[in-house]
Parts: C-alpha cells; structure tokens; sequence
C-alpha cells in the first residue's frame, strides 16, 4: 500500500487526548465533580416536579400549553394522544426522566452555546480561527466517540451521558446564534448607532431580537440532538427510555425495542413541535 512507503512517522494523537484527560481528571477533578453535582441536581428536580401530581394532570397541562403556544387545534389533539399512547404502553415515567434528560443536558448546552455564538458574531478572527474550526471537529466527530472521555471523567452512570450530550448538542446553538447575529442589516445597526445606542443596547435590544428566529431554530436543534445523545448515553447505565431500547437491542426483545422506540420518537415529536411554537409565538411578538 502507499501508506507503507512513505516515511511518515505515527503521530499519536490518541495518546496525548488520554494525557489531556488524565491531566484535567487530576487537576481540575473539582470543576468536574461540580459539574456532576449540577447535572444530578437539575435532572432529579425536573423529573420531581414532573411526578408530583397524576399523569392526567399533566397530559391536560402540556395539551393546553401546546394550544395556547401554536394556537392549533391539530397540534392539541396530537400532544394529548400521543400521551395516552405512551402511557397505555407503560412508559410514563420512563418517558418523564428521559425528558428530564433532554432538558438538562440542552439547558447547559445553551447557557453555554449562545454567548459563544454571541462572542463569535462579535470577533471574526475568533470566528474564524477557534470557534468555527472547533464547532467543524465536534459536529463531525462520530456521537460514540463522545462517550470515551465522559467515562474516563465519570465512569459508568447518568453523569458521563449527559455530559456527552452537552457536548454534541452545543454547536447549533453556537453556529445559529451566530449566524442570526450577522445576519442583521447594516442598515439596522447604523439606525440604532445614529440614535446614540452603546454595544450593550444595539446587542440586546437591536440584534438579539431580530436573530431570535435564528436562536430559537438553534434551540430547536439543539433539543433534538440532546434526546438523540441521550439515547446513545443509555448504554453507560442509568434510567430512561435509552436504557430500555439498548437492553431490547441486546436481548433481541423486539416487542420491548418496537414500543420504547415509539415512545422516544413521540417525545422527539413532542418536543420539536413544541419549540417550534415557541419560535413562531416569540416571532409574532418581535
């Protein structure tokens, strides 16, 4: 082969990531312990809150949220079938700490994505020679891949999939809020300086308005690969939705596999429609 007679010498990229994990692992173990601590907390009390009261409460509670954010009837009707549904199956509770999941995972990644997207829109050189070659090497990096690291910071349990999660949601957040920034006018921007606004105002009260419906696609999207991780994540343990496809997937149980499937699909559904009402309500106001 051409490979075998070229003099190019092993370049062990493997073995210095594995030093960068030890090195991280051994000298910021306390960053990491934190961030664990406010993963377990946020999951256990959204998952708390979502089995205080009957499922029946809460199927009336979401229909009647997703009628008032699209204002469609369709999309009511849907929401309250597909609920039963997943209920009729068994899958209630699994489905609640799977979106407990989701929701804590996507809300790290954009508290964290969109001042980067912010930051990126603001700095080209930034953009251009960090942020988006960083982004290019995180949304092309297979999602398994993302696991390793997690586990050699957490090990096996809950925490190293969310952590993973957080990872690979983040880069629509970033590239959306970026990209929704820059797409302002010109001519937008030299109005509002004209009329005596600081940076502070123009970004506030000028561009992150306009770019929201770029923001809340990227909030869209990154929900969406949130549960998409966090189905993967299942593998290293813990509850949910994920652990039961990945033990169906193992045991060949293919009623079991079928119906949990199911279940992760409505709740993609669920919430993609969701917050896509919530961009087209938030674009109504703006």
């Amino acid at each position: 082969m051409l490979s075998s007679i070229l003099p190019i010498p092993h370049i062990p990229i493997g073995t210095w990531f594995d030093a960068l994990i030890d090195f991280l692992s051994d000298n910021f173990g306390f960053i990491f312990d934190g961030f664990e601590f406010v993963i377990s907390i946020l999951t256990d009390a959204i998952f708390a809150s979502l089995t205080l009261m009957p499922d029946v409460v809460y199927i009336v509670l979401f229909t009647l949220g997703a009628y008032w954010l699209s204002k469609k009837i369709g999309l009511a009707v849907f929401m309250v079938l597909a609920l039963l549904f997943v209920v009729s199956m068994g899958y209630w509770e699994d489905m609640l700490y799977t979106f407990s999941l989701v929701i804590t995972a996507a809300f790290i990644a954009l508290i964290i994505g969109i001042p980067i997207g912010i930051l990126a829109s603001r700095n080209d050189r930034l953009h251009d020679y960090l942020i988006r070659p960083v982004l290019d090497f995180m949304q092309t990096l297979p999602a398994f891949v993302y696991l390793i690291p997690a586990v050699s910071l957490y090990g096996i349990g809950e925490t190293p999939g969310v952590f993973a999660t957080i990872i690979f949601a983040m880069p629509p957040a970033v590239r959306l809020t970026n990209l929704g920034i820059r797409q302002v006018s010109s001519e937008v921007i030299e109005a509002g300086r004209s009329l005596g606004s600081t940076d502070k105002q123009m970004l506030l009260k000028v561009q992150l308005p306009i770019a929201m419906p770029s923001i809340m696609a990227g909030i869209n999207q990154t929900i969406m690969l949130a549960l998409s991780m966090v189905v993967i994540g299942a593998m290293l343990g813990g509850r949910g939705l994920g652990t039961i496809v990945y033990g169906a997937v193992g045991t060949n149980n293919i009623p079991v596999g079928f119906e949990s499937g199911v279940a992760v699909v409505l709740l993609a559904v669920i919430l993609d429609r969701t917050t896509q009402a919530i961009g087209d309500k938030t674009s109504e106001k703006r």
